[in-house]
């Protein structure tokens, strides 16, 4: 008789100041929750040295400082589990929030810069010109792309395809939310898409698309990108449908059929946060979208984002 193999949740464990468990909608993600008190202790020490989101933003030495302050309340061995989470192939993700300690939106953004500078470097964000965007999902729109669309499908993607620099991880938080029904995070590891093979192994995968941003975005340049290549021996993904500008028929069909495959896949997470949590994921091996909202005249959601490249 065959023996099935227990999956290993190589990260798991308990200190005194967090606990790192699998999350309950994934197994591919871990959820991990700091202990009140350090959380606590942390925005205090923040605000004694009177780091404010306006010094983070003008002294970027300061973002760094901040990670120190948590790593200084839940142990330094933090930093590196963080990172060794977002590099594993078989995890690559994690959710965590500041458990209901503030509901202060700049200790939201510091909080968060904390954490992404833990786990590398956040590229600029042209949209906002910031290292950081907050942008609002409301009722009506009048934006060039599906990003605060609020009741249509937000398409599977990853981030950073029409910008010549690394783009290796991705963190969102969600900052405020009123009346908002649906709209969850939607995730696809790339490694559970039923159909990975198939795309993976068609003639176009070795094509290079070019990739053009809207202008809301604040990004001239036009890009060619591979949609698949390697990392570490194993496929990593470059797709956005959006911005992708094929030059036939035929690759228009390859990007709508791959695009619809990942859309339709059973292994699609429709992933839930609380005000105040954050998820971070792996850019090369997860793809990540938005379901559509129900309807509602006064739906106010605003989200924080990071994106950048892993520390060499």
């Amino acid at each position: 008789m065959s023996v099935v193999k227990e999956k290993e949740f190589k990260f798991e464990k308990k200190t005194e100041t967090y606990e790192v468990k699998v999350h309950p909608q994934s197994d591919r993600l871990y959820h991990i929750e700091i202990s009140k008190k350090a959380i606590a202790n942390f925005l205090e020490v923040v605000k004694q040295d009177n780091q404010s989101v306006q010094h983070l933003e003008y002294t970027p030495y300061a973002h760094h400082i901040v990670a120190s302050y948590l790593l200084d309340q839940v142990g330094e061995e933090f930093g590196e589990l963080l990172k060794n989470i977002v590099h594993d192939r078989e995890s690559g993700g994690f959710t965590l929030g500041l458990e209901g300690v503030t509901k202060d939106t700049d200790e939201y953004v510091i909080f968060s810069t904390a954490i992404s500078y833990l786990v590398g470097i956040p590229n600029h964000d042209s949209m906002s010109g910031k290292y950081y965007a907050r942008f609002s999902v409301k009722d009506t729109d009048g934006s060039d792309s599906y990003l605060r669309q609020a009741y249509r499908l937000f398409t599977l993607h990853t981030d950073g395809t029409f910008v010549d620099e690394p783009t290796d991880w991705l963190l969102m938080m969600k900052m405020i939310e009123e009346n908002a029904r649906g709209g969850e995070s939607r995730l696809l590891h790339l490694d559970d898409w039923k159909e990975l093979d198939k795309y993976v192994n068609h003639p176009l995968a070795n094509h290079k698309f070019t990739y053009k941003a809207p202008k809301s975005k604040n990004v001239d340049q036009e890009i060619d990108r591979l949609t698949f290549f390697d990392h570490e021996g194993k496929p990593g993904i470059c797709y956005i449908d959006q911005f992708v500008y094929p030059e036939s028929i035929e690759q228009a069909k390859y990007l709508r059929d791959l695009s619809l495959s990942m859309e339709n896949d059973e292994n699609v997470v429709e992933l839930g946060l609380a005000i105040g949590d954050l998820v971070v994921l792996n850019n090369i091996f997860w793809l990540h979208g938005r379901a559509a909202f129900e309807k509602d005249a006064n739906l106010n959601r605003e989200l924080l984002r990071q994106r950048g490249r892993f520390n060499k």
